[in-house]
């Protein structure tokens, strides 16, 4: 099954382990966000990569300029 750059209710659901309606709220406030930064967005669906990067990303460790490394 081909994997689509859009993910809808169920599949945000699933993937967070959260119910549909809760997925929904998630997918407006992201859909929001995306807007604000002057993105198109299709209600009711989130782009994956954003979604995944919201919800996955580890934040990465700051680097000591000072200590050389």
């Amino acid at each position: 099954m081909q994997e689509h750059r859009l993910m809808g209710a169920a599949e945000v659901a699933e993937t967070l382990g959260v119910s549909k309606p809760y997925a929904y709220k998630l997918i407006r406030r992201l859909n929001e966000e995306l807007e604000s930064s002057g993105c198109m967005f299709i209600p009711g669906k989130v782009n994956r990569a954003y979604l995944e990067e919201k919800f996955f990303k580890l934040p990465e460790e700051k680097v000591d300029e000072d200590a050389g490394l």
